[in-house]
């Protein structure tokens, strides 16, 4: 009996390949990010990150307000990112309880696998990237959060390192969760067939290696952090050396 070639095995060969291209990328991706992690998007925006932390810790509090509004929006945004994660996968949900909403995925213009299987594969597959996504920013809101509390703490001079981990893994965690949408975009794709589902996964890997890089050369501003201290110091004494001049000319008047 010879083997003949059907359109359902497109299915078991280009989507698990757009998957495993997907999985090698983000691979070479975290070896970049550990090894040279400022050739890298991320590593660039954790070293501004922290030199901003490094910047925001010296004020005082009454000045720590903008600090604390950037952080809020940042908190802002993973909040919204993670009500539409929720709302995404309520609505996956209440698609695999409904027999009637199948009829896209069954449809005869779709060049691939249409049994129930795959069906189900693909609403599993979709639920499980947008629960990713919902943990990741959910995840990312109580970063920031601990953040927005330590460095908005009066009279304390914390460690800026305990306010730049919470920042790091804020960004982390968010990377995690726009990942888990991107790639739950090739899963839509999925819908309408195999094909569309392997070309929109080489087309956003090829996104991520031209967004994942970091070309423009760091600008090293911590000079500037200790020209700005001496400045104050300068300042303050300018001030204190202008009071006691006035005190001695009240004194002798």
């Amino acid at each position: 009996m010879s083997w003949k070639w059907q359109e359902e095995h497109l299915d078991r060969v280009l989507v698990p390949t757009g998957i495993l291209v997907m999985f090698i990328y983000h691979i070479f991706f975290c070896y970049r990010y550990l090894k040279f992690p400022l050739t890298t998007a991320q590593g660039s925006e954790n070293y501004y990150k922290k030199i901003w932390v490094d910047k925001m810790i010296q004020l005082e509090a009454k000045d720590k307000g903008t600090t604390v509004a950037v952080i809020n929006s940042n908190i802002a945004a993973a909040s919204s990112l993670s009500s539409v994660s929720l709302v995404l996968s309520s609505l996956i949900g209440a698609l695999i309880g409904s027999s009637n909403e199948k009829d896209i995925f069954t449809s005869s213009f779709i060049y691939g696998d249409s049994g129930p299987t795959i069906v189900s594969i693909k609403y599993i597959a979709l639920l499980c990237c947008f629960l990713v996504g919902f943990a990741a920013f959910i995840q990312t809101t109580r970063n920031y959060a601990l953040a927005a509390f330590l460095i908005s703490i009066p009279n304390c001079d914390i460690p800026a390192d305990y306010v730049q981990k919470p920042i790091i893994r804020a960004s982390h965690f968010y990377m995690v969760g726009m990942r888990a949408l991107q790639i739950a975009t090739t899963l839509i794709m999925w819908i309408f067939g195999p094909i569309p589902m392997f070309v929109s996964s080489i087309v956003l890997v090829a996104i991520w290696y031209i967004i994942d890089r970091n070309l423009t050369p760091l600008y090293q501003c911590q000079q500037q952090l200790h020209n700005t201290n001496f400045r104050k110091i300068g300042e303050e004494l300018a001030s204190v050396t202008r009071g006691l001049r006035h005190q001695e000319r009240a004194n002798v008047n």
